[in-house]
C-alpha cells in the first residue's frame, strides 16, 4: 500500500539552495512544505516555483517553523502516514529520503534519524563545535537513558501518529534533541541510518555564529538534564 508522505522544510533566507532541495526530493512524496521563517530574500518565491507549498512563520526559531508545518498538516483532511523533516540549505541529500523511510515501511520502525557519519561527510561540512556538541549530547543520552543515538541530525522521518504523541514544544534550537528524548521516553522503535552530508549553501544561522552555537548548546543540554531528572 502506498504511503502518504509529507516533508517539512524550515527555511530562513535559503534562496540559493531551496530549489535544489525541493527538486531532489523523490516523487513518492505527496507534499513538500517549505516554512519560511521570516525570510527576507527569494526563498518563498523560489520554493513555490519549484512546486512546494509555502507557509510563513514570522517568529524566528527552528522549532517555530517545524510546528507551523505540523499545524498545516493537522488541519488537512488526509493525514500523512510519515512525516520527514529536512533542512533547506542543501547539506543533506534529499534523494536519500527513500532510504530514511524504508525502515518505517519494512521494519515497522516508528522513527528514523539520518546519522551524519564521518566517512560520508564532506570535509568542512560540520564545524568542530557541531561535531563536539553531537558527541556530548549523544554521550549524555547514552549515559542517562541508554539511548543508541550517535547524531542529532535534522534529516529524520517519523510516523505521523507517533509525531503527534510526542507533543513537541521547543520553539528554537532544542527541537531535534527534544524529539529524540521524547522518543526514548515513549519507547518508540527507532533506528539510525548513515547518510551523506555536504557543505551547505550559504552561512549557517546556528553553527555559523558564536551566539547561535552557544544558544544551541544551552538548549540541547537543558533538554537532556531536564529529562534526566524526570
Amino acid at each position: 500500500m502506498k504511503k502518504n508522505i509529507k516533508v517539512i522544510i524550515p527555511a530562513y533566507n535559503e534562496e540559493d539552495s531551496i530549489t535544489n532541495v525541493v527538486n531532489d526530493i523523490p516523487s513518492i512524496v505527496n507534499e513538500i512544505i517549505v516554512v519560511s521563517n521570516n525570510s527576507t530574500d527569494k526563498t518563498e518565491e523560489n520554493a513555490a516555483k519549484a512546486g512546494a507549498t509555502v507557509l510563513q512563520e514570522p517568529r524566528r526559531g527552528y522549532g517555530y517553523a517545524c510546528l507551523k508545518g505540523m499545524e498545516h498538516i493537522y488541519n488537512q483532511v488526509n493525514k500523512p502516514d510519515i512525516v520527514v523533516f529536512l533542512d533547506g540549505d542543501y547539506s543533506d541529500y534529499p534523494e536519500q529520503l527513500t532510504e530514511l523511510i524504508d525502515p518505517i515501511i519494512h521494519e515497522d520502525m516508528d522513527f528514523v534519524i539520518g546519522a551524519r557519519v564521518k566517512e560520508l561527510r564532506e570535509p568542512g561540512s560540520m564545524t568542530p563545535q557541531q561535531v563536539f556538541g553531537n558527541w556530548l549530547a549523544t554521550f549524555l543520552m547514552k549515559l542517562f537513558f541508554r539511548a543508541k543515538f550517535s547524531d542529532l541530525g535534522p534529516f529524520r522521518a517519523i510516523t505521523y501518529d507517533k509525531l503527534l504523541a510526542l507533543e513537541m514544544e521547543d520553539k528554537t534550537y532544542g527541537w531535534t534533541v527534544e524529539m529524540q528524548l521524547k522518543a526514548i521516553k515513549q519507547k518508540l522503535k527507532y533506528k539510525e541510518i548513515p547518510v551523506k552530508y555536504r557543505n551547505r549553501i550559504g552561512v549557517s544561522k546556528v553553527s555559523g555564529t558564536v551566539k547561535g552555537t552557544i544558544m544551541a548548546g544551552f538548549k540541547i543540554l537543558g533538554w537532556i538534564f531536564k529529562y534526566s531528572f524526570k
